[in-house]
């Protein structure tokens, strides 16, 4: 049975996996086995979805499959009730700074509309929304590489390139994980900014338990392999938040609660 966020027939289904299975060394190493999951769009809303699980499990590669940089040995990968393929598949924010360094600001954040052939002016007047909107607004000449930018302003690039590519789904693999602890906070504030005024399906890998309760509507947890998702999490919190939040005993509980499912998920083996 497919794992879902939410049950309504009348939602859309925005990205869905069914039967997932990964393995290499010719099929004796086995990385995911039977794995499934629906996730709906929520009108006027989209899905915040946080991936936890230990080192190893494959949380980057259901990634990389809905990003269509990776096929799964067995299963299929849908996006938007379609196929995932060259021109069906959502963009992908690493942990790794992604922008094109000989590049400026505004030509990394317009090349997903430059491939697709948009006139210049058309794709750079486009850009530059998504650049207002995270915050980079006065750096767009500037070539995206550091000590121009901060590893945090790298990363409102990749974000706002990838919103630009396809504002409807955006795949984060840790992005924030080689940030420092100030910018990391800022970069949480920003990311919740951005849903609630564009309500995108955000699909979140990261190890920070805080940081998934402090982001996501809905967690899942998966096992060591061969690994499938064996915890769902609706996070009874507020829908839209800030960093005020994390003082409340709602929050500091459901941390707790969530960190003693990890822990037991990983006793499981």
């Amino acid at each position: 049975m497919a794992m879902k966020i939410q049950d309504n027939p009348q939602w859309p289904n925005i990205v869905e996996l069914r039967g997932i299975h990964q393995t290499y060394d010719e099929g004796k190493t086995v990385i995911i086995k039977g794995l499934d999951l629906l996730i709906e769009d929520k009108p006027d809303q989209g899905q915040f979805v946080v991936i936890l699980g230990m080192s190893g499990c494959g949380k980057s590669t259901l990634l990389r499959y809905i990003a269509g940089l990776q096929k799964p040995t067995q299963g299929q990968v849908l996006l938007h009730g379609r196929p995932v393929g060259p021109d069906n598949r959502a963009s992908m924010v690493f942990q790794q700074y992604s922008s094109l360094p000989w590049m400026t600001v505004l030509e990394n954040v317009s090349l997903p509309l430059q491939y697709k052939g948009m006139p210049r002016t058309e794709r750079e007047d486009r850009a530059m929304e998504l650049i207002r909107l995270v915050g980079l607004e006065g750096h767009e000449s500037k070539f995206a590489q550091y000590p121009n930018l901060s590893g945090g302003q790298l990363q409102r690039v990749a974000i706002a390139r990838s919103l630009l590519a396809n504002a409807s789904v955006i795949l984060m693999d840790e992005p924030f994980g080689a940030l420092d602890i100030k910018t990391r906070l800022q970069m949480q504030e920003l990311l919740a900014k951005i849903w609630a005024e564009i309500h995108p399906t955000v699909i979140f890998v990261t190890h920070d338990i805080s940081e998934a309760v402090y982001l996501g509507d809905e967690i899942y947890i998966m096992k060591s392999p061969p690994s499938t998702f064996v915890e769902h999490l609706h996070i009874e919190l507020p829908l839209y938040r800030n960093r005020e939040m994390k003082r409340n005993k709602e929050f500091v509980e459901m941390v707790y609660h969530v960190e003693d499912q990890m822990v037991r998920i990983a006793e499981m083996g």
